[in-house]
């Protein structure tokens, strides 16, 4: 895993503290970030600058903010005080900041069990817009079974967005998050995937089928989403949630050394992680990005990026001309 210190300038712009390494995202890579080491979660958190700026949701116009949290790899760990304090830190800062969108899932390994747990010690579940998915199933049984078991090991009793995972059993699992929005158990209804290979098949099933959240792969450097997913969703009042805004991560070393751009400071953007969130943030469909930590100082970093202005035009051609 590259180090985001490499990457920053050395201009009084730079926040002390804040992005000292790459997260990886909410795609299934199987990157774990506890290779990178054990964070400090004692040290203060690094003052975001202002608020976090919100989008609404467009069918029910209730605002979520722009910078969400994901957990596959950052938050399959064990139960040890070295595993869980740097997370409790990490979800401190998060919701401190006024965030709140937590996506994960019963297949990234113990990572709901840790969501639940955290978020109950610290009695922080009533600020948290839990986001899970029905992944790896086939059948209404098994859907149904799954989603009660999320349940139990987020130790809530319902969650803000049920979501199918990666299209698997579409329309049988569709039909379960459907029947448990009925019953008042998920507030929102969504579909993902994580690979712009499958952006096609998945613009022609939101046309389709309206879900009421999309959560798709969109980055400097992956921007099939540009075509037709993204333009289709704000066409249809659907909600978009971007993952892989790091590639994993594979973005950090292509700019290591290299200085942000001039135009960074004035925007408000003083690492690279920022830099690469306001560019998918800077996209009018989407509606919240969720890149993955289990570092303390580094969520600190991603949060700063949900402050300020978007890029314009200009700003994200730049930041494409780097990976050209």
């Amino acid at each position: 895993m590259q180090t985001r210190r490499g990457f920053l300038t050395s201009t009084a712009a730079i926040v002390a503290g804040l992005g000292l390494a790459a997260c990886r995202d909410s795609a299934e890579a199987g990157i774990s970030q506890q290779a990178a080491g054990a964070a400090t979660a004692d040290k203060p958190a690094p003052k975001l600058a202002g608020p976090l700026n919100t989008r609404l949701i467009p069918r029910t116009q209730e605002r979520v903010p722009v910078i969400g949290m994901g957990t596959s790899g950052s938050f399959e760990v064990g139960e040890s005080a070295a595993d869980r304090d740097p997370l409790r830190e990490v979800i401190k800062r998060f919701i401190a900041s006024g965030a709140t969108v937590i996506d994960t899932a019963p297949t990234y390994g113990t990572a709901e069990d840790v969501v639940g747990a955290l978020l109950a010690e610290q009695q922080l579940r009533p600020k948290a817009w839990l986001a899970t998915k029905l992944s790896g199933v086939s059948g209404r049984e098994e859907g149904l079974a799954q989603f009660n078991d999320s349940l139990r090991r987020l130790k809530t009793d319902k969650v803000e967005l049920l979501q199918v995972h990666n299209l698997r059993d579409l329309k049988t699992q569709l039909a379960v998050a459907r029947e448990l929005k009925e019953q008042g158990k998920v507030r929102y209804v969504g579909v993902t995937h994580y690979l712009e290979s499958a952006q096609d098949e998945l613009a022609e099933i939101i046309q389709a089928e309206k879900p009421d959240w999309l959560q798709i792969n969109y980055s400097v450097v992956s921007r099939g989403a540009e075509k037709r997913v993204l333009p289709l969703a704000q066409d249809l009042g659907i909600a978009v949630m971007i993952n892989r805004a790091f590639e994993d991560g594979k973005l950090f070393a292509q700019v290591k050394d290299k200085p942000l751009p001039d135009w960074a400071a004035a925007a408000g953007i003083t690492s690279w992680a920022q830099a690469f969130l306001k560019f998918a943030l800077s996209q009018p469909a989407v509606t919240v990005v969720i890149p993955a930590t289990g570092k303390p100082d580094r969520q600190s970093d991603n949060l700063q990026a949900g402050i300020g202005p978007d890029l314009d035009a200009q700003q994200r051609q730049s930041l494409i001309s780097h990976f050209a």
